[in-house]
Order: C-alpha cells, then structure tokens, then sequence
C-alpha cells in the first residue's frame, strides 16, 4: 500500500487517493479554479478569506463534495480576451473539477464592442467544456461599478452601467445554451449606492460584506450542480 501511494506521487495527494480508491466522487474535496477579473482576485479586500471564492468554499464547509480552492487566476484590471490569453493556458495543469468564472467589466471600461465579447465568452465557455462537464461550471454576473463614490471616474455612468447589464445577458444566455449555472448577483451590487459597508476602502470594488450577499445567492447553486 505505502510503495503503491509513492509510486503514484506525481498525481499529488489527491490523486493517489483518489487511484486507490480512498476517496471516491462523493466524498473527495474537488478542485476548485477561479477565473475572472479584480471581482474575483477580491481587488480592495483586506484578506483573502474576504474573497468571494473562499466565502464559498468557507460556507461550504466539509459537505461532500466539498470545494478546495486550489487556484484563484483572477487578475485586476483583465478582460475576456485576457482569460483567454492568460488564464485558461493555465487551467489544464490545475486538474479542476469545478471552475467559477465572472468576466466582463473591463471590456466595458476599455471599449471592448459587445460583439467580441461575445465571440470571446463562447471562446472560454466552450474551452471550459472541453475539461469539465456543465455541471462543473458556475458563471457570475458582473456587478454594477457605477453605484459606488469612485464609479464616475470610469465613464459615463449610465452608458457603464447599460454596458454591464448587456454583458450579463450576453454570459447569461451563452452559459444557458450551453447547460451551464448562471447566478444573477447585479440586484445585489445595487445596493451599495445606499450601503456604504458594501464597498472597499477603495471605494470602488466590493467590499468582503457585500461578497457575503453574492454568496448566499451562489452557495445554493453551486449545491446543487455538486449534487448533480
């Protein structure tokens, strides 16, 4: 049995377990990948357990399956094309079992015409779907940036805030032709026009409260496709 778990080594301890039968589909930790942009990587936030990654994972718990977050990819300032570029050559080495992505508002804040965004979300989606099954995927709208003090400062914020909720409909719809979860938080992100404690320090991006109220939405979605 030792020599047999050694000589397995390279899998990682995971994956030996799970090659000897020691943790089978219902009771392994899957491994869990974020993609995304500064909503992911939780640009503003304190600490990582602030993050709404490992608020999910955290709320979670020890269920099974339960979600270990082996690699949040998540970069500040990152369009569609950037997770395409950087992120999902990055993805196949990681062996997950369950992937989240959040990608959109960088493509309005640099001009990205909604047709590339589009052509690019169908790129990742499908890319995600040679990995892993739909019920393995998680998708997440972008949230409303223009509510908050500094939202101004990155464009008009009418013509910013129709942007997002194009990309979100754009995710939403590519996701559902495709089988895959699509969890609408954007109501959420709203509220931080009238609750200050919703939004970071930079008075910007989501404060680790207001990622608290994405993931009570998300954790039961997320059950659910693990349970499927």
């Amino acid at each position: 049995m030792i020599l047999l778990v050694a000589a397995l080594g390279a899998l990682g301890a995971i994956g030996a377990l799970r090659a000897l039968g020691a943790l089978t589909p219902e009771t392994a930790a899957l491994r869990y990948v974020a993609l995304g942009d500064s909503y992911t990587i939780g640009t503003a936030t304190p600490s990582e357990g602030d993050r709404w990654p490992n608020q999910l994972v955290a709320r979670l718990g020890d269920r099974s399956p339960s979600l270990d977050l082996v690699a949040n990819l998540g970069v500040n300032g990152f369009t569609s094309r950037d997770v395409i570029d950087v992120e999902l050559p990055r993805l196949e080495a990681l062996h997950p079992d369950f992937v989240s992505l959040l990608i959109g508002v960088n493509d309005v804040v640099q001009g990205v015409p909604p047709a590339t965004y589009r052509a690019n979300v169908e790129l990742i989606l499908d890319a995600l779907l040679r990995q892993l099954p739909a019920r393995r995927i998680v998708t997440v709208a972008t949230p409303d940036y223009t509510v908050t003090p500094q939202g101004a400062g990155y464009g008009d914020p009418a013509t910013q805030s129709a942007g997002i909720r194009v990309n979100n409909a754009t995710l939403r719809e590519l996701a559902a032709a495709r089988g895959i979860a699509f969890v609408d938080t954007f109501d959420l992100s709203l509220r931080a026009a009238d609750e200050p404690a919703l939004v970071a320090a930079d008075g910007l991006h989501p404060s680790g409260a207001q990622y608290a109220l994405w993931v009570e939405r998300i954790e039961p979605v997320v059950i659910g496709l693990l349970g499927r």
